[in-house]
């Protein structure tokens, strides 16, 4: 007679299982349940709340679409492409996935877990059991589901913790797209300005070669002496050697533009034609209100404060972790084979788990947790105050941006007007070579300064939006390129 049996316990060998089965019925009742397998679902079926590959009003074509390298580029699809393709975003959306699967780790703590021990064994026996031939096989089962009932604040803190580094993973998913976006503008700009650098560079190479030619012209006559060509000379190499320098310059700010974009350096890319410039927009004259918005929106401060809060829930999660646990329990354990009848055991049990002494390291974990805590916390007070030096300095630039290209238009046109009556005197013959060739260089820098005065203002705009935390597709709009000068 079985051990049941003889303790009055008549049922069949499977009837114990309702009571461990009833909590076994919670779980597979929940999405946990996979359609194909129970070890693992394909899904989110604690539905935990995944960030966006890309945050809303990030990219302008929001399907993220290959851009058409066969038309000429604006600087609104020069950004979408670099934040689809460029390998950086996949890795911020990773990392924060990552996180997001942390949370539902931290949720899983609060459902019931059930295991399932299958065994079997064969046996030879010598000598043989009179009631039992060899070789004979044993089996048994034993399947137990477990439930923590109370644990002192821990599982809350936990899932608190994963929580908040959820949000600062969001967080840092946004500081990359911003931080992808100013590199997009740079490069978009650095290619805009390398061509109108190498415009200037080929005009002051045809303006260098009409001086050679007028210096020759008046040298055959007989009207100008032989330093007066060979000055017209080595100036007219001077500006070959800048056109093929701004030619090389220009492959390479292509290059740059491809990488930041994501593709192959070596791809061609054709952007529009940027040559309708206009006085830049200006910047507002309160820099407080700028920094304010700044603390508001920058997400590596929202980063920074939720790893603070996720520090202090470690703190919290690591004082309950040494304070005890209640536990419920049911199993079922079925043995086949050891004798001539099986056995079927059930249990139902609570357990209390009080951690006595555990050689102080709770203590230590304690002040690790508590130091941790403070690390945040300078760090988050640092990036507080960084804010304020990236929008102030951001802020300097633009103003200074804004007055070089007042400043750079009036040279340019004054330098225009220099070199067109220098080179008119020389032809006439009551200038001299020097006077020319100063004008020419003087209108060749006027030039490229107003290209690099365009240059830094627009970047300075993008640097500006990004110190405040607002550069996002709607900015990129605004700043300008032949759809928008």
């Amino acid at each position: 007679m079985s051990p049941l049996a003889r303790s009055g316990f008549t049922a069949s060998p499977y009837a114990a299982l309702p009571i461990c089965l009833s909590l076994i019925s919670l779980t597979t009742a929940l999405p946990a349940q996979a359609e194909s397998s129970i070890w693992y679902k394909d899904g989110n079926p604690l539905n935990v709340t995944v960030p966006a590959a890309i945050s809303s009003g990030y990219v302008g074509n929001t399907a993220c679409a290959a851009p058409n390298l066969q038309n000429a580029l604006t600087l609104g699809e020069v950004a979408d492409a670099t934040l689809c393709n460029n390998p950086q975003t996949r890795e911020a959306w990773a990392n924060a996935r990552v996180q997001a699967a942390q949370v539902g780790i931290a949720r899983s703590a609060y459902l019931p877990s059930v295991t399932d021990t299958v065994g079997t064994n064969i046996n030879v026996t010598s000598p043989e059991l009179a009631t039992r031939n060899n070789a004979y096989s044993n089996l048994s089962n034993s399947i137990v589901a477990s439930y923590l009932l109370y644990d002192f604040g821990n599982r809350d803190a936990t899932l608190e913790s994963a929580r908040q580094l959820l949000q600062a993973a969001s967080a840092t998913q946004d500081v990359t797209v911003q931080t992808l976006l100013l590199s997009a503008v740079q490069a978009y700009y650095q290619v805009q300005a390398n061509i109108a650098a190498l415009d200037a560079s080929r005009e002051a190479e045809r303006a260098s070669e009409e001086s050679f030619k007028a210096a020759d012209a008046r040298y055959k006559a007989g009207v100008a002496t032989p330093a007066d060509k060979l000055q017209a000379q080595t100036a007219y190499a001077q500006a070959t050697l800048s056109r093929i320098t701004a030619e090389g310059n220009l492959k390479t700010a292509y290059g740059t533009l491809a990488n930041v974009m994501g593709i192959q350096a070596n791809q061609p890319i054709r952007l529009v034609n940027n040559t309708n410039y206009s006085t830049l927009q200006p910047v507002s004259d309160d820099i407080d209100a700028l920094i304010e918005q700044a603390r508001n929106r920058r997400p590596d401060l929202m980063a920074s404060e939720a790893q603070v809060k996720a520090a202090q829930a470690s703190i919290d999660a690591s004082k309950a972790a040494a304070k005890p646990t209640v536990s419920i329990a049911m199993s079922n354990s079925q043995q086949d084979g050891s004798s001539l009848t099986s056995a079927n055991t059930s249990t139902l049990g609570l357990t209390v788990s009080i951690p006595l002494f555990s050689g102080y390291a709770p203590t230590y974990r304690i002040r690790s947790a508590e130091a941790t805590r403070e690390v945040r916390a300078a760090q988050r007070d640092r990036i507080r105050l960084q804010i304020s030096l990236d929008v102030w300095n951001a802020y300097q630039n633009l103003r200074t941006a804004n007055e070089s290209v007042i400043a750079a238009q009036v040279l340019v046109q004054s330098a225009e007007e220099s070199s067109r009556v220098a080179l008119g005197r020389y032809k006439a013959g009551v200038g001299n070579i020097i006077d020319t060739l100063n004008a020419q260089s003087a209108l060749a820098s006027a030039k490229q300064q107003l290209i690099q005065a365009y240059l830094n203002g627009n970047v300075a705009r993008a640097t500006l939006a990004q110190a405040v935390g607002v550069l996002d597709n709607a900015m990129i709009q605004t700043l300008p390129d032949q759809n928008n000068p």
